[in-house]
């Protein structure tokens, strides 16, 4: 099981992500369209990710809807038919919501960061710092603070809530 830490924060649109961009002074690992399918599990939260028709990933992860940097446990099982896995996956569990964005991934260290567009929710900074074997929570929550001051994130763009639950509240919110 993997570990690291996460924290996610708002951003002022398109112009937002170009700015931090800039501001990370490289160019980007990677650039992906991902569409995440969570299904209802009894415990923690339970998708599959598509990188493609060809690839994807089966990804159990647990992680608390809290203010600030995340302590999420994770497990990743890699597919390269996730048109069938999600057949099986649905005839036995129930989707609960679809998440589709495009990230632009960087490297800080033992960080990821994310920079993604997830439809209906607008523009994203996402941190990963992925934790060494052994390495203490507080540590991490450190690389993640720094690197949210050195680029220039405040307090009050960071959000408690995964993008699920996100585009989920606004369905209510739009059912009400």
């Amino acid at each position: 099981m993997g570990l690291n830490l996460e924290i996610k924060a708002r951003l002022s649109g398109e112009d937002g992500l170009r700015e931090l961009a800039r501001r990370l002074a490289v160019l980007p690992t990677e650039e992906l369209w991902q569409e995440d399918i969570f299904f209802s599990a009894p415990a923690g939260r339970l998708k599959l990710r598509y990188f493609g028709g060809s690839s994807g990933e089966l990804i159990l992860y647990e992680r608390a809807n809290a203010e600030g940097p995340k302590l999420s446990r994770y497990t990743i099982a890699r597919t390269p038919d996730p048109i069938a896995l999600k057949g099986i996956l649905s005839a036995v569990l129930p989707i609960v919501g679809v998440v589709r964005k495009r990230r632009r991934v960087f490297l800080s260290g033992q960080t990821r960061i994310h920079l993604d567009i997830v439809d209906d929710l607008g523009c994203f900074l996402e941190l990963e710092v992925m934790l060494r074997d052994g390495q203490p929570q507080a540590e991490g929550t450190v690389i993640a603070e720094q690197l949210l001051g050195s680029l220039g994130i405040e307090r009050s763009q960071l959000v408690r809530e995964a993008y699920i639950d996100l585009l989920l509240a606004q369905a209510h919110a739009a059912n009400a």
